[in-house]
């Protein structure tokens, strides 16, 4: 858990009648009552098998985001291997490990599921899992809105067993959907065959492979609490409620954000805090800036962490354009509802970089411009339906290494340039996110995209561990140059209490070249003032405090007494105040 207020605001008594609450304003009196004692009985199942050990971010917190078979080697299981990568390479700088969907699966890389509880005979087993964790705490997907075709509980829909009456969501073709809310150019309604021979037109919100569940009838939803403390038993500290904005149909409405979503996910936080108070919930919506961190609720009652999908796309136009100025002016606007949630920040993903945060912070022309400058890169664009006709771009399909930098420009620029958005990310308030391939300076694998046809597969790489290591450790090779200032940069966060992910911070205007974040330790007495230059060209900044202030660069441990300030090109500055001022 986030914050230790949470202990003592949520007695066991609390959350049992804040469950009934809730099941009451989604469900009638006689299902919410049936769903009650079943959830009684789930959390008292699992609270006999769980160890509750209280727990609290810090800056120590770091995530690297990964696949399950990110890394392969002859003779042992990829979850194997990615342990061997972790404990050799990061194990003194990452603390987490967020392991994309490990489970048994149809399509898209993991994300239709075709068993919850089981893991991919091609990565390894829940033993591979188990022996990550003990040196690592563990994020575990929950895919909540859809499963795949082949999932059991789809097929023994089509085959009409009672038990899984009303699992999905049947929808007459001709009912209007013309107000829903598309992230993808698919039809939303995909046609499926029963056991009978009877056409069924299964809602579909993501592919044809992705049936989405249907929560009006509880016992789906029973189903997914299951699903989810089974994961807390397997020791998932944080759990990612994946594409979670789109999971309540209605009728005549957008079919995202509704008001039983949220509902649903206090609901799902009650009960997975009921046995395991410790665990964090992350929410990942791609959406609008302002409807993303909805997703807080009033602080205390939604997600702990919401991805920060606004930073990805403000970062890479901010770089290519050498101007912070929309940056600068979306960060200032940040704020939390509460003491206890924080930003979940990152640059890229398994997912490339969505722009649907960006839309009312961008202008049309700024957002064209991020789009042609991606397709200059090597990179490719997915979109989304607006209506019957339009479409409007989605996410950014490349290597955020090459998006930041055209293919005809240097090995040294493409590093400063990536080491300066890295950067962000980490001095930014809340717990950053590393994707792999960031970490390890991977390229467009134009490769894997020729033979999936997905562009997604552009950024999705699995490495074979002998050729990463030599790259890593190959002298002068872009890959050990970046990592290696890379694991400096986290080295040096992860022991400055200033960069703790709920501390106090501020979004200073230094003009318009330079991004400054002023965070503070818990004390507000002691901060790290962190200055980036945006340009390739040197920048003077004017620093807002007394020349008698002695300052130093704890990146390059150069002490600053003057207020005046030469940052050069793509440098990165993180000054702190110097300990001579408390003794």
């Amino acid at each position: 858990m986030a914050n230790e207020e949470h202990y003592v605001r949520h007695t066991a008594e609390n959350r049992l009648k804040l469950i009934e609450e809730s099941l009451k304003s989604i469900y009638s009196q006689e299902d919410a009552s049936r769903a009650y004692e079943k959830i009684l009985a789930l959390i008292f199942k699992y609270k006999q098998r769980v160890k509750s050990v209280p727990y609290y971010l810090t800056q120590k917190d770091i995530i690297l985001i990964t696949y399950g078979d990110q890394v392969f080697h002859h003779g042992e299981t990829a979850l194997a291997t990615l342990r061997r990568f972790l404990n050799e390479y990061v194990q003194d700088a990452i603390n987490t490990v967020h392991i994309l969907p490990f489970y048994p699966y149809s399509s898209d890389d993991g994300f239709s599921i075709a068993n919850y509880k089981g893991v991919c005979p091609l990565k390894g087993s829940w033993k591979d899992i188990g022996e990550i964790r003990k040196n690592y705490r563990i994020m575990f997907d929950c895919v909540v809105n859809h499963i795949s075709q082949l999932n059991r509980w789809f097929t023994n829909y089509l085959a009409d067993i009672p038990e899984f009456e009303n699992f999905f969501i049947d929808v007459d073709p001709s009912t209007d959907l013309s107000k829903v809310v598309r992230p993808r150019t698919s039809p939303l309604l995909t046609e499926f065959i029963d056991d009978e021979g009877k056409i069924r037109n299964i809602w579909t919100t993501f592919s044809n492979d992705q049936v989405d569940l249907n929560y009006a009838n509880y016992k789906v939803l029973l189903k997914i609490l299951d699903v989810l403390l089974f994961y807390i038993e397997k020791g998932a500290s944080l759990i990612r409620l994946d594409a979670i904005a789109f999971i309540w149909k209605e009728f005549g409405t957008p079919c995202v954000h509704l008001l039983k979503t949220h509902e649903l996910i206090q609901l799902m936080r009650e009960v997975m805090h009921a046995v395991a108070p410790e665990v964090v919930i992350i929410t990942e919506t791609n959406v609008p800036h302002g409807e993303n961190v909805s997703y807080f609720g009033r602080g205390d009652d939604e997600a702990q962490m919401v991805y920060n999908f606004a930073l990805p796309p403000l970062l890479a136009f901010s770089i290519l354009k050498s101007d912070t100025t929309k940056l600068t002016q979306w960060a200032q606007k940040l704020t939390l509802p509460g003491s206890g949630v924080c930003f979940f920040n990152f640059t890229a993903s398994h997912d490339g970089v969505g722009v649907r945060a960006v839309n009312e912070i961008l202008s049309e022309d700024e957002m064209d411009f991020l789009v042609q400058s991606t397709i200059e890169h090597g990179g490719l664009v997915s979109y989304r339906a607006i209506g019957d006709e339009e479409v409007s771009p989605y996410e950014l399909n490349c290597s955020y290494l090459d998006l930041l930098t055209n293919p005809k420009e240097d090995d040294n620029t493409r590093v400063k340039r990536m080491i300066l958005s890295q950067a962000v990310v980490l001095a930014m308030p809340g717990v950053p996110g590393i994707y792999f391939h960031s970490l390890v300076g991977s390229r467009n694998y134009h490769e894997a995209v020729r033979k999936t046809r997905v562009k997604r597969s552009i950024n999705r790489d699995k490495l074979n561990y002998d050729n990463l290591k030599e790259l890593l450790e190959e002298e002068g090779s872009l890959q050990k140059i970046l990592f290696k200032r890379y694991k400096q940069l986290l080295s040096i966060r992860i022991h400055e209490e200033a960069f703790h992910p709920l501390n106090k911070f501020e979004i200073l205007d230094l003009g318009s070249k330079v991004f400054t974040i002023k965070r503070y330790a818990k004390d507000e007495v002691e901060f790290v003032f962190a200055l980036f230059n945006f340009d390739g060209k040197c920048v003077e900044v004017t620093l807002p405090f007394e020349d008698s202030e002695p300052l130093i660069d704890i990146l390059t441990h150069t002490k600053i007494h003057s207020k005046s300030l030469i940052l050069d090109p793509y440098q990165i500055v993180w000054l702190k105040k110097h300990k001579e001022n408390f003794s």
